[in-house]
């Protein structure tokens, strides 16, 4: 029986359900860690802290979720997204709430940074994009993803204004305990998202384990090239998302003008990421993604040199928006275009691990740079020619499917 054979029959898992509840989740789990960035400037005031340790700890965040990703995203494959999902939820609800209770930059560490991270890894949009991988037919894939990647988006949307007001309103402390508890609501919508392993089998493939799944990909040039260019949307996000509040303040702007920035990006992502995924399957996705890398970089470079104003920083905003997860529905539509959809989150997972290797140092570099020299500046520089060589990067890559010798020889 078919995964999509299996949903049906469940009833009331109907792939519209499948898609909807899966968006909630991406919306949920993406909400907290996209607001984080408003919580450094409270918590290193009140512990005395230099921007170094709250960056430091972000950093470990952006690096385990990405060393968590492949394994979460095995497990998923393997054994069910629904499990992995809820244990994911947990432990990312533990984590905020140890944070809001954190005194020393190792306790930090360990919440927002080790609990957090690996929660993300469990029960993010990823996890749901290679639950959508499975259970959806074909046609509906490519503009799924985008659904679910703009879900995201929506999340960062509404809770950036969210964290800025509880944080005024409750103080920084009382904000993260009504975040971890809202993180829970993720627990019951993972059973709409079950994968059971003996429900999936690959229909016309050879069977393959998770070791050769592995070796195939890594010896394919065009996986590889994905995957060194998926680092620079990592590093420009999580910089953007950690620092771009206080630098704006460091600019003379509002903290309030940081958080609308920040829910605009969000909110233009929704549309950036429904046409990155509508226009993934009619263009090819290799173009769409050296477009979005080559344009972010233009941005990035008008944005600093331009005179600090809100209309410039919430235009900034919308357009970054548009190109902010937009890289995702093609990346992870390419994964799947080149090795099928029976290993796909673990696949997209080991790029994902390459996103966020990219997401630790934006993160780190932004908080020494600054401690350092006293500016932002050389890494948003950083971030320009990054974007320049992911643009180039991607052109090159093929998308066809593996040539698989056991499917050969059979």
């Amino acid at each position: 029986m078919s995964m999509q054979s299996a949903v049906r029959a469940a009833g009331w898992r109907t792939p519209a359900v499948v898609v909807v509840c899966g968006c909630l989740i991406a919306m949920i789990s993406f909400g907290p860690r996209s607001a984080l960035g408003f919580f450094l400037t409270p918590m290193s005031q009140e512990h005395h802290w230099g921007r170094d340790v709250f960056s430091m700890a972000l950093a470990i965040q952006n690096l385990m979720w990405g060393v968590g990703q492949p394994f979460a995203g095995g497990l998923a494959d393997r054994y069910g997204a629904n499990r992995v999902l809820i244990v994911g939820a947990l432990l990312y609800a533990g984590g905020l709430a140890l944070m809001s209770h954190a005194t020393t930059g190792g306790t930090l560490d360990v919440s927002a940074g080790l609990l957090i991270g690996f929660g993300l890894s469990g029960c993010s949009f990823t996890i749901v994009l290679g639950a959508f991988g499975r259970l959806l037919p074909g046609e509906w894939r490519s503009l799924a993803f985008g659904l679910g990647t703009a879900a995201g988006s929506f999340g960062q949307f509404l809770y950036s204004p969210i964290a800025v007001a509880l944080i005024d309103k409750f103080g920084w402390q009382s904000a993260l305990v009504i975040f971890a508890a809202v993180t829970l609501i993720i627990v019951p919508f993972a059973v709409a998202l079950a994968t059971p392993r003996a429900e999936a089998p690959v229909v016309a493939a050879p069977k393959q384990s998770f070791r050769e799944a592995i070796g195939e990909a890594f010896a394919h040039r065009s996986y590889v090239l994905l995957v060194i260019g998926f680092f620079t949307c990592g590093f420009q996000l999580a910089f953007t998302t950690v620092h771009l509040p206080s630098y704006l303040v460091d600019r003379g702007l509002s903290a309030e003008v940081g958080g609308w920035t920040l829910a605009t990006i969000g909110l233009f992502n929704i549309i950036g990421s429904i046409a990155s995924g509508y226009l993934g399957s009619r263009m090819p996705k290799r173009y769409i993604l050296s477009i979005i890398y080559f344009a972010r970089a233009l941005s990035i470079l008008v944005f600093i040199v331009l005179p600090p104003s809100t209309p410039a920083t919430l235009i900034y905003g919308a357009v970054t928006g548009l190109l902010w997860l937009s890289t995702v529905p093609p990346t992870s539509g390419l994964v799947a275009t080149m090795f099928g959809t029976r290993w796909l989150a673990m696949l997209f997972g080991f790029a994902f691990f390459s996103h966020q290797v990219g997401g630790f140092l934006g993160v780190w570099l932004g908080g020494l740079v600054y401690d350092y020299v006293g500016s932002y500046n050389p890494v948003w520089y950083l971030s320009i020619f990054f974007g320049v060589m992911s643009a180039i990067i991607n052109l090159p890559i093929v998308e066809e499917p593996v040539t698989r010798t056991a499917a050969a020889t059979a």
